[in-house]
């Protein structure tokens, strides 16, 4: 693999984002992802960010409006529903993801009869123009270019009435080349092995976060930039109810 220079974002293309990939092999790596999620405790900081958002006091009288961008097999919703029926949350959940096969995939994965629906749409042109509650993303800023993410964050900040939380990972050699070996040991599937390290290059750091906030005219002193362990960088803002 190309030598990366960590100081910036790495541009280059994850096997994922490619045209030309079926049904089978997309939800395959999909199912490895989701493992990877798991080991990694990657729900515990949207989910810590969805008790503080309670703690502030949710809708009366509707369900709690919550939309996932990019969301892929659905484990972050199905992680969501799950959260909500134990605190006896009435919630309305929808997955947005530009990919048709990720509806299917996430659809088969999810209990009938649960609060979810799967879109298959481009998540700006998707919102309601009433807008929605919260707007939640779990590794889907780092495929987009800066100029898109600035824009991802003026949409949410636009269309979300309560808050916004992104949950993503952090640009730095120690998980990059822990997860180059570790995914070949563990024997994931082909598109996550080389996939995985890309999108750690991919991604951010705190640096990048207070740009990208500033571009997208987001007041610092308003957002939240925080590191979970292991090597996660989620950025959110909480919102006075409007």
């Amino acid at each position: 693999m190309t030598s990366i220079d960590f100081s910036c974002r790495s541009t280059l293309p994850e096997l994922m984002d490619g045209d030309c990939v079926g049904f089978e092999e997309f939800r395959a790596c999909l199912v490895d992802l989701a493992r990877v999620n798991r080991l990694t405790l990657a729900y515990r900081p949207t989910l810590s960010f969805l008790d503080r958002l309670a703690e502030r006091g949710l809708p009366v009288g509707r369900p709690l409006e919550v939309v996932d961008v990019g969301s892929g097999y659905g484990d972050m919703l199905r992680r969501i529903d799950a959260w909500a029926e134990r605190r006896g949350v009435d919630v309305a959940l929808t997955g947005v993801d530009l990919n048709p096969w990720s509806r299917v995939a996430a659809s088969a994965a999810t209990r009938p009869g649960r609060p979810i629906r799967w879109v298959t749409a481009d998540a700006f042109a998707y919102a309601p123009p009433e807008g929605v509650d919260v707007i939640v993303s779990s590794l889907f800023a780092h495929h987009l270019p800066d100029p898109l993410v600035a824009r991802f964050v003026r949409w949410m900040d636009v269309t979300a009435r309560l808050g916004w939380f992104i949950n993503d990972l952090h640009r730095h050699p120690v998980p990059y080349h822990f997860f180059r070996r570790f995914a070949r040991v563990a024997n994931y599937h082909h598109f996550v092995q080389h996939d995985g390290p890309i999108s750690i290059a991919r991604a951010f750091d705190r640096a990048d976060w207070r740009r990208l906030l500033g571009e997208a005219g987001i007041d610092l002193a308003d957002a939240r930039v925080a590191w979970w362990l292991p090597f996660r960088l989620c950025v959110e803002r909480l919102k006075e109810p409007r």
